[in-house]
């Protein structure tokens, strides 16, 4: 039976549940499904189903990873925590605002900078290929042509790499919260 401040069952299934599926999710988008999809559809078309996936991820990321934080910080009140707890309750809440900053900021920037440039290398003839490494010359050569591709390509890849190193902090924070909560079960 579950004292005053301990997590009833049913909490410690959905804080484990909840957890579990962010960062399943975070290794599938981030280390799988891009590489897959890349290689085999055109570029415009991998543009296009990021640029549907990816809000959906990062607000499922948001979401998740605020639920996590929360269940952790309602049963670890700030008062009692240990060095540990303090590096875990960072760690959720550096989780919650790097989904957040993808989520509002750098995700539909980066989407919008592509959605131009895609507009551009069409009436260039350009990203109806599959794969990264076809025509780049094609592609060297619109960027040194056109100052507007070039400037978007530059805020694409700019936001594109701020979304990626937020994406990657919050993979480390998720794992390293995982591994903590795993070295913690009474029993498997």
């Amino acid at each position: 039976m579950a004292t005053e401040g301990d997590p009833t069952g049913f909490v410690k299934v959905l804080h484990l549940l909840v957890i579990s599926f962010i960062w399943g999710m975070q290794v599938w988008v981030s280390f799988i499904a891009g590489f897959v999809l890349i290689s085999q559809v055109s570029m415009h078309t991998f543009g296009l189903v990021q640029s549907k996936l990816f809000p959906f991820y990062f607000y499922c990321l948001l979401g998740g990873n605020a639920v996590s934080l929360a269940i952790f910080a309602v049963y670890h009140p700030r008062e009692l925590l240990d060095w540990h707890e303090g590096i875990q309750m960072t760690l959720f809440f550096v989780a919650v605002i790097l989904a957040g900053l993808n989520a509002q900021w750098f995700g539909p920037s980066a989407t919008e900078s592509m959605l131009v440039m895609q507009e551009i290398e069409k009436e260039h003839g350009l990203g109806n290929q599959v794969g990264m490494s076809s025509n780049k010359e094609g592609y060297a050569k619109l960027r040194e042509q056109d100052p507007k591709y070039k400037e978007h390509r530059t805020t694409f890849y700019r936001y594109h790499g701020l979304s990626n190193l937020c994406n990657l902090i919050g993979f480390f924070s998720t794992t390293v919260n995982l591994i903590y909560l795993a070295l913690h079960l009474g029993t498997i």
